[in-house]
């Protein structure tokens, strides 16, 4: 101990001296708005040291024992542009630096919420006015900055991976989105509208344009009834902030890829009561299989005129104009199972002209605040979508060689959706019971017109084309011709290219809240009138539905909240009962029960869900009805249900985690009498049974490489009944790795991912029937589909924001 106290003595004595000579220094001062309001929780540091501080309720901030001398002092939070001033501070120095940032108390507390609204609110189009973490339902959302971080450029490319369950039966090439959650297909909304006009749509949206996507699992009648019961994604466009500010992005990749967008957001009166935002993108964009190619422009301006303090209309358009190669080309057919030929081989041929998709919608908004508890919002929306181009498909498989006739056929399309819903939201009191009402109207007209009945083979008997060996001059059979002289409604009307759809729905609910709050009941239904064409242009069928809506949550804490759920879908239906009796609908019920958890203040959130969907009423074809006159009977019952965990937020300083996993299961469990194509426990293709994602990043926060990070992620799906048919082999087990690095600074960010860095050879697909002599469908051969996602590649992004 006398030795140790010794040394302490002897270098106090080389410290001591030296201490006036060096005295540390201080800086304190206040963040205020550009109205003069204090602003709390803002970031003040000194650029390239640990020195730092978090500004106070009053909007104080200090830091102490700084190195005398010349250092640049910066101020930084979530939505607010950076700023830097460069000081200088002597020793001994207490230094008052004061920042006024440029937007004001109204703009900055709607940037605050918008930057934390993944954990808090859903958007407006949503509907709910409950938070998220006490509304009883797994919702689940994904923002912009989740989308650049994993440079996410449509709808269709790697989006999925962070949602729990989701899956992707095939991709089709980036034309439209088939997101399977739950055992089916989930339905699309963009801004609160059902957009889907037929099973090939909508056209994918570009993320240019888009805030953030919000996943609603399971039946969502304050949405929309009629519908598959898995649930839905609801894309929401960027809006005007206010804030004046723009960003720029170019990202270059693996296969020609070649992007560019922009994003421009503003006020355009002095009084910022007229805003605008503007987003526009431009690609180029390969394959890793030759002459296959997507290329796109988009435009998206938005305009929203507030005329008072409660009033507000709002104004968008989006525009999306695609030139591609012909839906199918990605396919490949096998007779001995998947994955059997080079992954880069193509089906396309050089000369076949392109697929041209010209995607307009527009959106009109009121919204009026009549105070601080009541608010009505009003929307209408025109979507007109025109496409001219061709499918590929085999006709044809040698059952020896398994050469194939390749075939084209026209896909022209032509879509119009006008869509119209207005929704009422409020909060009163009956005693000490809290009332949070939403009461709403929707009404949609959608037709979808295809032309299917022209086809063309490009290869001939004698000359089939070979996937070992493939060539790709002229084909054999030439190039097709197809007659376009006829508009496309007649066209359709001969090829069984008809849908239509009518619909109007009234909706009320009410969550009740009991013990201070702690406890909400929701009560609430839909009435929906539905009429429908599927197929030739005949008189509508109809159906007339009510769906029930029960709600239970509960909050252990202010953080913690547990649900229970009951909710319904249904999906109309035509035919004729063996015995008579009136047609009923698909109904779709869903039992749900969940707890959801904020950690740490905000700072990362939980969901824990488990579910049963029950699917009743089926129609099949009765197999002893007379052929000349068929009649139907009712399936049975299909029952899918599962577990789902999800996992985002900031975990510690600087390191955010995207994580989820889910089990899904979903077979027949009941099969009507002489029903043979169905029996008790079959499997109902269309999920995997196991899925798993993540993605994580770390960035370095108080060294001279602060800015620098590392992100990565991978995706698995095990037990994949993501076929269409459960006939033949399965589809083998999937792992795909994902990482990159970024740095940002300032306003400035690079981005630097590869995709796939295993190089494994990845696929979807199903089982599949080919004829096996030309033509003859009553000769058929097993076979296989699938099509290959891209071998390790690489993207670069570099984004400016001013």
């Amino acid at each position: 101990m006398v030795k140790q106290l010794r040394t302490l003595v002897i270098l106090s004595c080389f410290f001591i001296p030296l201490t006036p000579f060096a005295q540390s220094a201080n800086i304190k001062g206040t963040i205020s708005t550009s109205d003069g309001s204090p602003v709390a929780n803002v970031s003040v540091g000194i650029d390239g040291t640990s020195h730092g501080a978090i500004s106070k309720a009053d909007g104080s901030y200090i830091i102490n024992n700084i190195k005398p001398g010349t250092w640049v002092l910066q101020v930084s939070s979530d939505g607010i542009i950076t700023q830097k001033k460069e000081i200088t501070v002597g020793s001994g120095e207490t230094l008052t630096i004061d920042f006024s940032i440029s937007e004001t108390a109204k703009e900055l507390q709607e940037i605050l919420i918008s930057s934390r609204k993944n954990t808090e609110h859903a958007s407006v189009s949503l509907r709910l006015k409950t938070p998220l973490l006490e509304t009883p339902q797994n919702i689940q959302v994904v923002d912009d900055k989740d989308l650049k971080a994993q440079q996410v450029i449509s709808m269709s490319d790697g989006l999925i991976r962070n949602v729990s369950g989701a899956a992707r039966l095939e991709h089709w090439g980036d034309l439209y989105t088939n997101i399977v959650a739950r055992g089916s297909q989930i339905q699309a909304f963009r801004n609160g509208f059902n957009v889907v006009a037929s099973y090939w749509g909508p056209l994918t949206e570009d993320m240019s344009f888009v805030d953030r996507i919000e996943f609603v699992k399971g039946p969502a009648g304050f949405m929309l009834s009629n519908g598959d019961p898995s649930g839905l994604y609801n894309v929401v466009t960027k809006k005007p902030t206010g804030v004046t500010k723009g960003e720029v992005n170019f990202t270059l990749g693996s296969f020609d890829l070649y992007r560019a967008s922009m994003d421009l957001d503003g006020a355009l009166s002095k009084d910022k009561k007229l805003l605008y935002r503007l987003n526009v993108a431009v690609q180029a964009k390969g394959s890793h299989r030759d002459y296959e190619y997507n290329n796109r422009y988009v435009i998206a301006p938005v305009v929203s005129y507030r005329l008072d303090d409660k009033t507000k209309i709002t104004l968008e358009y989006n525009g999306q104009f695609a030139n591609m190669t012909e839906v199918g080309s990605y396919y490949v057919f096998s007779k001995d199972g998947y994955g059997t030929y080079d992954r880069n081989l193509t089906f396309t041929n050089p000369g076949l002209p392109p697929t041209k998709i010209n995607d307009h919608s527009g959106y009109v908004v009121f919204e009026h605040a009549f105070d601080k508890d009541w608010k009505l919002t009003a929307q209408g929306a025109f979507f007109n979508y025109k496409q001219t181009g061709m499918s590929s498909w085999p006709s044809y498989m040698d059952s020896v060689t398994g050469q194939v006739m390749r075939n084209v056929g026209v896909w022209d399309a032509k879509s119009t959706m006008e869509l119209a819903q207005a929704f009422l939201n409020g909060e009163f009191y009956t005693g000490k019971l809290r009332h949070r009402l939403l009461a709403g109207v929707d009404a949609a007209n959608k037709t979808y017109y295809a032309d299917w009945g022209q086809s063309h083979d490009l290869d001939t008997p004698d000359a089939l084309f070979d996937q070992n060996n493939p060539t790709y001059g002229v084909p054999a059979n030439g190039y097709p011709v197809f007659d376009r002289s006829t508009p496309i409604e007649e066209r359709a009307a001969l090829g069984w290219g008809v849908i239509k759809q009518r619909y109007s729905s009234l909706y009320v609910q009410d969550e009740i809240a009991f013990l201070d709050d702690k406890l909400r009941l929701t009560l609430a239904g839909r009435y929906t009138d539905v009429k429908q064409v599927y197929g030739v242009d005949v008189p509508y069928d109809a159906a007339k539905h009510i769906t029930p809506r029960v709600g239970l949550s509960f909050s252990i804490d202010k953080n913690t909240s547990l649900y229970g759920l009951y909710d319904q879908a249904f999906i109309p239906q035509s035919g004729v009962l063996t015995g008579g009796g009136k047609v009923q609908p698909v109904t779709g019920s869903n039992m749900e029960l969940g707890i959801k958890k904020n950690w740490f203040n905000s700072k990362w959130y939980t969901t824990l869900s488990v579910y049963r969907i029950l699917k009743q009423n089926e129609l099949t074809a009765d197999p002893a009805s007379n052929p000349n006159a068929p009649t139907s009977i009712v399936l049975g019952e299909k029952v899918a249900k599962g577990i789902e965990l999800d996992v985002r937020g900031t975990v510690l300083p600087g390191l955010t985690v995207i994580a989820n996993y889910a089990l899904t299961d979903a077979r027949v469990t009941k099969v009507a009498k002489d029903v043979t194509a169905y029996k008790v426990d079959d499997i109902i293709p269309g999920y995997a049974k196991h899925t798993a994602n993540a993605w994580v990043s770390y960035e370095l926060q108080h060294t001279v490489l602060k800015g620098l990070g590392i992100s990565g992620g991978f995706t698995m799906l095990n037990g994949r009944y993501t076929a269409w048919s459960l006939e033949g082999k399965m589809l083998p087990d999937y792992f795909k790795l994902d990482g990159g690095i970024f740095y940002a600074k300032d306003k400035y960010r690079i981005t630097l991912n590869v995709f796939n860095i295993l190089d494994e050879y990845l696929y979807s697909g199903s089982y599949y029937a080919l004829p096996s002599v030309a033509n003859d469908w009553n000769s058929v051969k097993p076979a296989y589909y699938y099509q290959t996602e891209p071998p390790r590649n690489v993207r670069l992004s570099i984004s400016y924001r001013f």
